[in-house]
């Protein structure tokens, strides 16, 4: 953690933008428009006031940041709240491009070095994997594989926490025809304990936490594939034996059932969509996801850049305002645990 981070009656939060052709400025604007929640923290936030200002019009929003030059010296915007590094640029299109991806790209950046410094968490807008692509930059597919390699973290979770369920993946943006070849023992004890952590962090004590199997009907005995006797058991009995209350490996189309009726706190999926599905099938205004593992807790919205929306006035905050309000939750946490 930064080392003001023991005074936490208003943490530092980072935020990057997100794709400036996507809904990120408008629910980043949407979101902290709410008196309270801005002034609960204060926000240094790495992207576009030229896309901000689009946004805070198309819903009759004034201004409420300030802004700087990117780059500038942190202490010159002491006395405000909200702060925008502006990385200038205007008339962003609402479809990836390599001149956005280049700019979203730098937004996260810069937020990971507030995060190095002053900043007590991160809080990233949806970006555009295709964007990234285009401008060179997909060597990490996503947000989690980027902050890995930044802050050196020996190890990485996607953690979804919602009101209605929590879900923890052991792989994470690689090809379904992978998975297979990507999973390990490791990989699936990390997912736990990483979920056990997270878990705990949100204020739950003891976690029951269940794992899914990998193939259908978690493998039938063997009928169905070997992973679940040869992979995921072995994890499981050894995050039984460090003292974590985890079970399993459960069918996948019936465990998240009895997590949302309250049998388990989190559900450990083995692969993206095996975890994202329920969640957003439930949750898909109020999810948020969380980077578990890094020397600071990252949040996000559960859903992407909505090209589609972009620019229209009609993107859902929620998720996004879900998002900042557990960064500020966490951040806080962790300095409860650490004070």
């Amino acid at each position: 953690m930064p080392e003001h981070a023991g005074n936490l009656s208003k943490p530092t939060i980072a935020v990057s933008m997100g794709d400036p052709g996507g809904i990120g400025p408008e629910i980043l604007v949407k979101a902290l428009a709410d008196r309270a929640r801005r002034s609960s923290a204060r926000f240094l936030i790495q992207g576009s006031t030229s896309a901000m200002q689009d946004a805070a019009d198309q819903a009759g929003i004034s201004p409420y940041w300030w802004q700087l030059p990117t780059g500038s010296n942190i202490a010159a915007s002491a006395s405000h709240d909200v702060v925008v590094f502006d990385h200038g640029g205007e008339g962003f299109p609402h479809a990836p491009s390599k001149d956005n991806g280049l700019l979203s790209h730098r937004y996260v950046l810069d937020a990971i070095e507030h995060c190095k410094g002053e900043a007590d968490a991160l809080v990233t807008a949806p970006i555009s994997k295709e964007a990234w692509k285009l401008a060179k930059k997909a060597r990490h597919p996503g947000h989690t594989e980027l902050l890995g390699e930044q802050f050196k973290a020996k190890r990485v979770g996607m953690f979804f926490e919602s009101p209605k369920l929590r879900v923890i993946l052991a792989t994470v943006h690689i090809p379904l025809l992978d998975i297979r070849n990507a999973l390990t023992i490791g990989k699936i004890f990390d997912a736990i304990d990483l979920g056990n952590d997270a878990c705990r962090q949100l204020g739950i004590a003891e976690p029951r936490i269940a794992v899914c199997g990998l193939n259908p009907h978690a493998g039938e005995n063997g009928m169905m594939g070997d992973e679940e006797t040869r992979l995921i058991q072995p994890a499981i009995e050894h995050a039984v034996r460090v003292g974590i209350d985890a079970k399993g490996p459960f069918p996948a189309d019936t465990i998240f059932n009895q997590a949302v009726a309250g049998k388990f706190d989190l559900v450990v999926a083995m692969y993206h969509d095996q975890g994202l599905i329920p969640v957003k099938l439930l949750a898909w205004d109020q999810a948020v996801n969380v980077t578990c593992g890094l020397p600071v807790w990252r949040t996000s919205p559960d859903h992407g850049t909505a090209f589609d929306i972009a620019g229209k006035g009609k993107a859902d905050e929620g998720s996004m305002a879900a998002a900042i309000d557990l960064a500020i939750r966490l951040a806080r946490s962790e300095s409860s645990a650490d004070g």
